[in-house]
């Protein structure tokens, strides 16, 4: 029946659009739900259905408007072929997870925690007395300020066993975002045309700064519990790659991590083949059930590059990172980095030091655990509830995602048009693996928006891969 009279509403705004002028405003919900006597949910699926066949666009809080045709000649920039030339290494296409959605859809797809779980009064206060502080009109130092170098350092240290020498401040560079960290290592340890090892699946942004790099990707399975020591070690010797690439806390996509026995075995392969690990600790405070414990801080011969962002636990609008790195692979990693941007603005440096280093912020870490563990289990609880077809090969410890298998017969394209259709954004797996992918997967994110309507979007998932079998 709710198909019916969405129908009705749809056929009836647009005969109304045929006459109306570009940029008129619709109807409020409102006013449709009176003149249809039909649900909220109904007429708003009416218009995302006008929305996507292009006749009206949505402006959050505003309304619906009549979408404006434009017609223009079509420009000719086939000159560009020539000038160009073929591509020595295709860069694949920015993740489906960077999509901005409308507010009246559920979204399971971002990479991004939802601004509740950000400690965004300690944030204003920071940016208040940075923009007040020198900071505002000093250039800091290339590799970073002083005090957030310590902060990085004393970190990691904090976690070095006895014995072992831990980082010190000179062995920090300060990047403008972890995506800036890996384009960089990616550059100053590989290079283009060269071998680098990556997990698979693995972050797509890595992926991503290894196209940019010019690097060749050589895929090592990972799965639920990590890499396999020895398939990393005949993948070092195959290829002769100085360089592997992963996530041993809370990896994205799948919520690996590593056990302390499989830690120590991959850092010995990567130690016998005098090559590099550059861990990507992105999920650092985002831990539920565990706690991470970087390889980094057990290797003090400089055979790990450690990376570790802030932009997700503080601020997406405050964007800094550290790569802790030492000897000769430090100063390249610096060069590179002066090249690319010569330095990081100090306001968002000198704000993300204030927040981590106010108490209060442990108490926010604190309750954000318990946040994104209710969270988490509420999206795993729907799921087997409403999509059992829909397989988790682990429940995550930690992170913001999990990683569903889904039947080999699913279309995953197919998949996403239809929950999108029902106001459900979802992120395919594909764009996760460095090579084909091993099977049909979805990565949802647990610590988005309205985490009331997970079971809504459970069920939107199972009636949807139902469909699937049933033809």
């Amino acid at each position: 029946m709710a198909n019916d009279s969405s129908s009705r509403i749809v056929a009836d705004l647009r005969e109304w659009i045929a006459t109306a002028a570009p940029g008129a405003k619709l109807p409020s919900t409102r006013t449709l739900v009176a003149r249809y006597g039909a649900s909220p949910v109904t007429v708003q699926k009416a218009l995302r259905a006008l929305a996507a066949q292009g006749v009206v666009e949505s402006r959050p809080g505003v309304g619906s408007f009549v979408r404006a045709v434009r017609v223009a000649r079509p420009n000719d920039y086939g000159w560009q072929t020539a000038a160009l030339g073929s591509p020595q290494n295709r860069v694949p296409r920015l993740s489906a997870a960077l999509r901005t959605t409308p507010n009246d859809v559920i979204a399971l797809h971002s990479g991004y925690p939802d601004r509740d779980l950000l400690p965004e009064r300690l944030v204003r206060a920071a940016l208040t007395r940075s923009a007040r502080g020198d900071a505002a009109v000093r250039r800091p130092p290339a590799a970073g300020l002083p005090e957030l170098q310590s902060w990085f350092a004393a970190e990691l240290g904090a976690m070095t066993p006895v014995g072992l020498t831990p980082p010190t401040p000179s062995d920090v560079v300060v990047f403008p975002g972890s995506q800036s960290g890996l384009n960089t290592a990616f550059r100053a340890l590989v290079g283009a045309g060269r071998p680098l090892l990556m997990e698979s699946p693995t972050y797509w942004g890595a992926i991503l700064a290894a196209a940019q790099a010019g690097a060749r990707v050589v895929p090592v399975p990972s799965g639920a519990h990590g890499p396999d020591p020895d398939e990393l070690a005949r993948a070092f010797e195959r290829t002769g790659a100085r360089v592997f690439y992963a996530q041993p806390n809370f990896a994205n996509p799948s919520g690996a991590r590593w056990t302390p026995d499989l830690a120590g075995r991959v850092l010995d392969v990567v130690r016998e083949h005098g090559a590099f690990l550059v861990e990507d600790d992105w999920a650092h405070d985002f831990g539920i059930a565990a706690d991470p414990v970087p390889i980094a801080a057990r290797d003090d011969h400089g055979h790990v590059v450690y990376l570790r962002s802030l932009t997700k636990s503080v601020s997406l609008a405050v964007r800094v990172a550290g790569v802790v790195a030492r000897g000769p692979a430090r100063t390249r990693i610096l060069a590179d980095a002066q090249a690319e941007s010569l330095y990081v603005s100090g306001v968002l440096q000198a704000a993300a030091l204030d927040v981590v280093t106010q108490p209060a912020w442990r108490t926010h870490l604190r309750n954000l655990r318990h946040q994104l563990a209710a969270r988490r289990d509420l999206l795993v609880d729907a799921l087997r509830e409403h999509a059992p077809t829909a397989r988790l090969e682990s429940v995550p410890q930690g992170g913001l995602h999990i990683w569903v298998r889904l039947p080999d017969t699913t279309d995953p394209a197919r998949l996403v048009r239809d929950c999108e259709a029902a106001g459900v954004v979802i992120a395919p797996g594909d764009e996760w693996f460095p090579a084909e992918p091993t099977g049909v997967y979805l990565r949802l994110n647990y610590s988005g928006p309205n985490p009331g309507a997970f079971p809504d979007g459970a069920r939107v998932i199972g009636q949807a891969l139902a469909r699937q079998r049933a033809r």
